[in-house]
């Protein structure tokens, strides 16, 4: 077995990692360390992501001209599906082999599973992601196309896994269709990918569906430099590519524009897999080395003897600033621990107050309506509705989460819009409740209608019999007949409108005990996610605070040293930190060289 040769920016990377353990940086080091592990790998992850019902998955199907991704107006994608080279058509689901852990740093599991059920079992709890391969000259280099979740979805955790894919991205078809042109949220998308994958290719789908789209095109250009967003943008119709390579009509297959998105894919990624890497590796090494770069300039200005009196400013600026923080902290944890406590009591209450109206639809119903009729159509409506409850209590509970995650960031010490968190659900809600039990009804047969009418007639044969015996007529007499008709008569309909109050009854019964089935399990799901969202939320606004305590107590540290130190040693450290900076500078020209942001970073 041949042994991978490292690239040769690796000894970049690798000096930049020594720089993060040199300056007591594990974040920064853990980081790195990640991205050198990735560029062993031979494989080159090309990420297709975009909202949802965009044309991610038939863009795939269309590249490879295989049905690999399903698609279609109820179906989604819920999970990353990675599509690369095999001899054979495979495919499996990759889960977690313990509950917990994220896409990659996790003991995992795959289970082989048909190609075509792929995307339904996908939905399955613990599937981290699906594995498809099929035999395919455009992945035989090594390229891997993953079709992601759709970003924005209502069920934020898919939301959360492409984002965490996104971090193993070598580069990015970022999609979107041409019946508008690029929204805010896209053009945020955008960034947001950006800042984690600076290859990024924007491929503009379904322009056979809108006879305007050459238009929409050059006003997404025109967005697109208005922004600064130095990408290429391509345009496709997904349906025109595969009809052409059913009927292979070549011209039909030019005109939908996947020849220029196949060769981008062969000559700006594949064949440019280096300078990809090396653009990856420059970005995340340039941000490490900033960090790195800043207390120590901090430092250096503090040592200066020039600057003795604004040394003790610094230094008490830095404590002030640090007693600020703890301070802000007991601020935002009470934030959203009340705003928390709310929202669980107010979806708790909303989705009472729902099926209540629920229930008293089902008794208006029933009321009047008979449960041997119908039935079938009744328990479909009573599943709808629950179904449209839960699903509305839900979004509710994600539209105030996501406020709560804002509100607490406006209370955090240092307010960024980057410091709301993708997503903070869980991915396991909206279960199917037990099945509706039919109520027992009961049948009135002709045999138990003839039964109740004799036996509701004998009364009238035998009263007015003898009534109409005192005038000497016989005990069975046309009169006492037709009196025994009467009252036979009179007991079916009684005993018809007892059996339907009886069986409204049960009816109703069923009904009451099936939707506090339903309401007693998905409260609990509301009181289960919204701790999830709070133990969510708490970790991450504690690890951002913990980072900038930790960033405030370097400096505070750097400036209580620059003032307890005597002349000697401040000249001595002033120079051992001059060299560093200066050799932090000189990494960071070297990281610039590899293809990295144009930033500047002086001594």
């Amino acid at each position: 077995m041949s042994q991978v040769m490292a690239p040769p920016w690796l000894d970049v990377l690798d000096e930049t990692i020594g720089a993060c353990v040199t300056h007591r940086r594990p974040d920064l080091e853990a980081r790195l360390r990640e991205k050198r592990a990735q560029q062993l790998d031979p494989k080159l992850r090309v990420l297709v992501v975009g909202e949802s019902k965009q044309g991610k998955s038939q863009l795939v199907n269309a590249l490879l001209n295989a049905p690999v991704c399903a698609v279609g107006d109820d179906i989604t994608t819920t999970v990353p599906t990675f599509v690369q080279h095999a001899d054979t058509p495979s495919a499996a689901l990759v889960r977690n082999a313990s509950a917990g852990g994220s896409i990659f740093h996790t003991p995992t599991e795959r289970i082989a599973v048909p190609i075509d059920q792929v995307t339904k079992q996908a939905a399955a709890q613990h599937v981290l992601r699906a594995e498809i391969g099929i035999p395919r000259a455009l992945l035989d280099s090594g390229l891997v196309l993953i079709d992601t979740p759709g970003v924005g979805d209502t069920r934020s955790a898919h939301t959360a896994s492409t984002f965490a894919t996104l971090m193993q991205a070598d580069a990015v078809l970022m999609v979107s269709d041409a019946t508008g042109e690029l929204t805010a949220a896209e053009m945020t998308l955008l960034k947001k990918v950006m800042e984690a994958c600076p290859n990024v290719t924007v491929v503009v789908t379904k322009i056979d569906l809108v006879p305007s789209w050459r238009a929409v095109v050059e006003r997404n250009r025109a967005l697109l430099a208005r922004a600064g967003v130095r990408a290429k943008l391509i345009p496709v119709s997904s349906a025109l590519r595969l009809r052409a390579a059913k009927t292979g009509d070549q011209r039909l297959n030019t005109e939908s524009g996947f020849p220029e998105l196949v060769t981008c894919v062969q000559s700006d990624i594949v064949a440019s897999a280096d300078l990809l890497a090396r653009r990856a590796v420059a970005m995340v090494a340039s941000s490490a080395l900033t960090q790195l770069v800043t207390p120590l300039r901090e430092e250096l200005t503090a040592h200066d003897s020039s600057h003795t009196v604004a040394t003790i400013s610094t230094l008490q600026e830095a404590q002030r600033r640090v007693d600020e923080l703890r301070r802000r902290s007991a601020r935002w944890q009470n934030v959203l621990n009340d705003e928390m406590a709310d929202l669980i009591s107010d979806v708790e209450y909303d989705l009472r107050d729902r099926t209540r109206k629920i229930l008293r639809e089902v008794d208006k119903t029933y009321d009047e309506a008979d449960p041997a009729i119908g039935w079938d159509k009744f328990e479909q409506w009573l599943e709808d509705n629950l179904n449209e409850a839960a699903t509305t209590n839900f979004s509710w509970l994600m539209e105030r989460a996501e406020w709560v995650a804002a509100k607490v960031a406006r209370n955090f010490p240092v307010y960024r819009e980057d410091l709301i968190p993708g997503s903070v659900l869980p991915d396991d809600l909206l279960e199917p409740a037990s099945k509706l039990e039919k109520p027992k009804i009961e049948p009135f047969s002709v045999p138990q209608k003839l039964f109740t009418g004799l036996r509701g007639s004998y009364g009238g044969v035998l009263m007015f019999g003898l009534v109409t015996s005192l005038a000497g007529m016989p005990l069975i007499n046309v009169i006492s007949l037709g009196a025994g008709a009467l009252f036979g008569g009179k007991s079916i309909l009684d005993e018809s409108d007892q059996r339907l109050k009886r069986r409204q009854a049960a009816a109703k019964a069923a009904a009451q005990r099936h939707v506090d089935d339903f309401f007693m399990k998905f409260s609990k799901d509301v009181r289960d996610s919204g701790r999830h969202i709070q133990r969510s939320l708490r970790n991450h606004f504690s690890t951002l605070a913990e980072e900038l305590q930790e960033t405030l107590l370097e400096s505070a540290r750097s400036a209580k040293r620059a003032v307890q130190d005597d002349q000697t040693e401040r000249e001595r450290r002033l120079r051992e930190g001059r060299k560093e900076l200066d050799r932090l500078v000189t990494l960071y020209k070297r990281v610039q060289a590899l293809g990295g942001p144009a930033m500047e970073l002086t001594a």
